[in-house]
């Protein structure tokens, strides 16, 4: 009986540690982790995933995030604003959203170019362009 909850609780383990790494990397404190995740096609449109992850002590009720959008060559493709918010301190979230008539395969890569609107319950932020750290999954990168 002991070693089949033994065996339980390390199938429960490799379970969680499978899980773990579908989400951005965990930030450090007082910073925020950004992973452009997966691309999908979406019919005419192309859908991006974002995960994020707060080591912030506080909540964020808004975090529009500037992307622009370039293709292999390096011209832009589009230039999208994404709100990211609200993101609670210390959790996780997966945001998700379409950029019309683009095909993902001709996506390059993706610029965080900068944080139109950061706010916090206190209000605005300033300075949380520096604190986000960006990767990505997906076949485009996502770079700062």
């Amino acid at each position: 009986m002991r070693i089949w909850r033994k065996f339980a609780v390390v199938w429960a383990a490799l379970g969680l540690a499978v899980a773990a790494p579908g989400f951005a990397a965990s930030p450090a404190a007082g910073r925020i982790a950004l992973e452009l995740n997966k691309l999908e096609p979406a019919g005419p449109a192309c859908r991006a995933y974002l995960s994020l992850r707060s080591g912030l002590d506080a909540r964020l009720e808004s975090l529009t995030l500037d992307l622009v959008l370039f293709d292999a060559e390096g011209v832009v493709l589009r230039r999208v604003a994404v709100e990211a918010g609200p993101l609670r301190a210390g959790k996780s979230a997966v945001r998700a959203f379409d950029v019309a008539e683009l095909d993902c395969a001709a996506l390059g890569r993706v610029l965080l170019n900068g944080v139109l609107a950061c706010r916090g319950a206190e209000g605005a932020r300033e300075g949380c362009l520096e604190l986000i750290d960006v990767s990505s999954r997906a076949a485009a990168p996502l770079i700062d």
